[in-house]
């Protein structure tokens, strides 16, 4: 065996890839739960495209065929209902766990220096999720996958000068048809996975490049032994790859719990009128996107004038990656800054959820109002960080992790 891997490692690195990215990569001693999101990220993206790839074996893209062939998977393909809800659940799984792995960031401040280019390589992952998750949505050409598509398409026509054209070389038509579901299927089953892959890489290269942030804020780097490994810092393998099989557990009895006793959740995983065939001619009485997407779409419909709503959702998308230069705080973790700062966060994901709820339901001109506060306090967090971040008293951080 010592032979063969000798003869590996004269032609491919991969002895070095496990110590620079495992045995030897020392982490954190004092990580906690939050951290458990990015192995689970990992997890779920594979879950993805296995499944995925399972399901196009037996799905037809076209407009004339997706909707039976979702129904065939599902009745007539064996172990092709499971396939489906592993697929459908797994997509609403990803951005929960994402929206996690980011608050945990925000908390920790894990976008400050060095970790500037990690958070946008993360931000790049989330936007080319959004992505691979409304190029999905069409596919299974249900009622609500085809209106839903509708309605954000025609957003594009809202861009001056260009906005028309932009809408029909999206569509790839002058309505949405067989042409846009094909064209849909392309972007989703190759083009943004192998993106989405590439980014994943990145994102790793760049934080084992620069360490791994932690609940403190502390850079173990700084403090070593005299053969130059952090004494606040431990090999990510065995400990946390173990660790990691814990979250994993846990998190699999939750995911498979949905998947076998309420794939649809209620209709947010998967809306009924998404079980009626795509038709041109019926529209549904209230058109919504996926939960993960409706809280900004809650923004858009805040913002009276179309193209200002418009803007309003692409900056509201947009602002997370300035992130690390509108932070001006002295220290890192929110263990360590002041109260102001502790507000700040708590009424910016507060206001989050109220606008995702808000982007379900049908607008009244009460929920609009409240949409309209939420989203003034979203922005709020971000522009007036430079300036309550700068102000606020800190607490003294300690020289190495505490635990």
């Amino acid at each position: 065996m010592s032979k063969f891997m000798d003869w590996i490692d004269a032609r491919f690195p991969a002895t070095k890839m496990w110590e620079d990215h495992l045995s030897k990569y020392y982490a954190p001693k004092n990580f906690n739960f939050l951290y458990f999101f990015g192995s689970l990220a990992l997890l779920v993206l594979v879950n993805q495209i296995v499944t995925g790839v399972w399901l196009t074996m037996s799905f037809t893209p076209s407009a004339e065929e997706a909707f039976a062939s979702v129904e065939y998977i599902m009745r007539d393909v064996e172990y092709g209902w499971i396939l489906r809800y592993l697929h459908s659940t797994g997509a609403s799984a990803f951005f929960i766990v994402v929206y996690l792995h980011m608050f945990r960031g925000l908390l920790y401040g894990s976008y400050q220096k060095p970790r500037e280019l990690v958070w946008l390589f993360g931000m790049l992952i989330y936007l080319a999720l959004m992505a691979e998750a409304f190029m999905g949505y069409l596919l299974p050409w249900g009622q609500m996958s085809y209106w839903g598509a509708q309605v954000i398409i025609s957003l594009f026509g809202a861009i001056p000068v260009i906005g028309d054209d932009l809408t029909q070389w999206i569509r790839g038509d002058y309505l949405i048809s067989g042409i846009t579901l094909n064209r849909f299927f392309a972007l989703h089953v190759v083009a943004l996975p192998i993106v989405i892959l590439g980014l994943v890489v990145l994102h790793i290269l760049a934080l084992h490049e620069v360490g791994s942030n932690n609940p403190d804020g502390v850079d173990i780097k700084k403090k070593k032994d005299e053969n130059g490994i952090p004494l606040d810092g431990i090999p990510f393998h065995p400990y946390y790859t173990v660790k990691d099989i814990v979250g994993v557990v846990v998190f699999l009895f939750v995911f498979c719990a949905v998947v076998f006793f309420f794939p649809e959740m209620g209709g947010y995983f998967l809306e009924k009128p998404n079980f009626e065939q795509a038709n041109a001619f019926k529209t549904p009485e209230h058109i919504a996107p996926v939960w993960y997407f409706t809280p900004f779409y809650a923004i858009l419909r805040a913002v009276p004038d179309k193209l200002m709503g418009v803007i309003a959702m692409g900056a509201a998308i947009a602002v997370l990656f300035v992130l690390p230069w509108l932070d001006r705080s002295p220290v890192k973790s929110m263990r360590y800054k002041g109260w102001i700062s502790k507000a700040f966060l708590l009424v910016f994901c507060v206001a989050f959820v109220i606008l995702g709820v808000l982007g379900v339901l049908a607008p009244t001109p009460g929920r609009t109002l409240l949409s309209q506060v939420c989203t003034v306090l979203y922005f709020a967090y971000f522009l007036l960080m430079p300036f309550y971040t700068r102000l606020e008293k800190t607490k003294p951080v300690p020289e190495r992790v505490t635990g």
